[in-house]
């Protein structure tokens, strides 16, 4: 079972995995379908692996419809990529994000708990947002104290304590991984990278929080995705692993790459130069100055390390969008929510 893959980067997950030699077995995908649970994101792998990827439309925090998916499909695995995500709407509607990340999470864990020794592994996808934030110096380890500063990051911290003691309690076999910012394919627009993309083709004003200077550290999705699968199949139960990648950079440096890679690709007919269109904007609250992954253990260990460079990832993603108007265009109008409807109800 794969929750919320219908996400971007529980699609991209889905993608990757249903293309991989190493993997033979079926997919369940179980998505609530919120606004960026996008079905269109996986058309073409339904309509090709129909017996191998099954879609359900269940929320995580409906215990019964959750419970009735594990029985008829067997589960012996999840992969946990559920979750309200994004730190500005859990600043506006923190309830949502405490029921989705903590309750949903609990629901999971208890059933997969349900099914004794039938279930094998429980891989909880969660974030480095947990730790707080960083000074000018210093990386997050695996060992790095959580403070969470965001109703966003305390619910995932909230959610990655609780597979920690169905671990520890009821000897869960699970594992965890924290991830540094993602970026990719498929990737809603709310998100820093996409919106960029998408306001400097249509030549709108490119917010930058603050003074632009916050420090994150970029993860192309595909290699994310390859680091999920290399945990669950080598790595050891009970254990957490870093995922980042190498790849820390100032927002403002991003935004303007992403201004001069358009130009140069794409060049606006009024022949000027996107950076024109950047605009400072009031910074939001908690918002955390700098974030870096020290991801050792995944590559000493699991012998895995990031293959993408962040100007290699960041040329294939604005060229994915550039290339995936139809998708783009579904995602900005109401054609794409009354696609959902049309396809499964409301």
């Amino acid at each position: 079972m794969v929750t919320g893959g219908c996400g971007f980067i529980g699609s991209n997950f889905i993608r990757y995995l249903i293309g991989n030699s190493d993997f033979s077995g079926r997919i369940i995908n179980v998505d609530k379908l919120t606004y960026a649970g996008n079905p269109e994101n996986l058309t073409d792998i339904a309509r090709s692996f129909p017996g191998r990827y099954i879609f359900q439309k269940i929320d995580i925090c409906d215990a019964v419809k959750l419970e009735k998916a594990f029985l008829e499909y067997d589960i012996d695995a999840v992969c946990h990529f559920a979750a309200e995500s994004h730190v500005d709407r859990s600043i506006k509607d923190p309830g949502s994000f405490i029921q989705t990340n903590i309750v949903g999470t609990f629901n999971l864990l208890e059933i997969a708990k349900s099914r004794g020794d039938e279930f094998q592994l429980f891989h909880h996808v969660s974030t480095d947002e947990v730790y707080g934030s960083l000074g000018a110096e210093g990386l997050f380890r695996e060992d790095t104290p959580y403070r969470p500063n965001s109703p966003y990051s305390a619910s995932k911290a909230a959610s990655d304590h609780l597979v920690r003691a169905y671990l520890q309690t009821f000897g869960m076999p699970a594992t965890i991984s924290n991830c540094s910012n993602n970026y990719g394919p498929y990737q809603f627009p709310e998100k820093l990278i996409p919106l960029v993309i998408l306001n400097a083709l249509e030549g709108k004003p490119i917010p930058v929080y603050g003074d632009g200077k916050n420090v994150r550290d970029w993860l192309y999705v595909e290699d994310h995705c390859r680091a999920i699968w290399t945990i669950m199949n080598n790595g050891n139960t009970g254990e957490t692993y870093n995922v980042g990648g190498n790849a820390e950079i100032e927002n403002i440096v991003i935004v303007q790459m992403i201004c001069d890679i358009l130009d140069e690709i794409s060049p606006a007919t009024s022949g000027k130069s996107r950076r024109e269109l950047i605009s400072f904007v009031k910074d939001r609250p908690g918002h955390d100055r700098r974030y870096a992954i020290d991801f050792t253990k995944l590559k000493s260990e699991l012998n895995w390390s990031p293959q993408e460079s962040f100007h290699s990832g960041l040329r294939k993603t604005i060229n994915w969008y550039l290339k995936q108007k139809k998708w783009v265009e579904n995602i900005k109008t109401g054609d794409y929510q009354a696609w959902m409807k049309e396809q499964y109800g409301s």
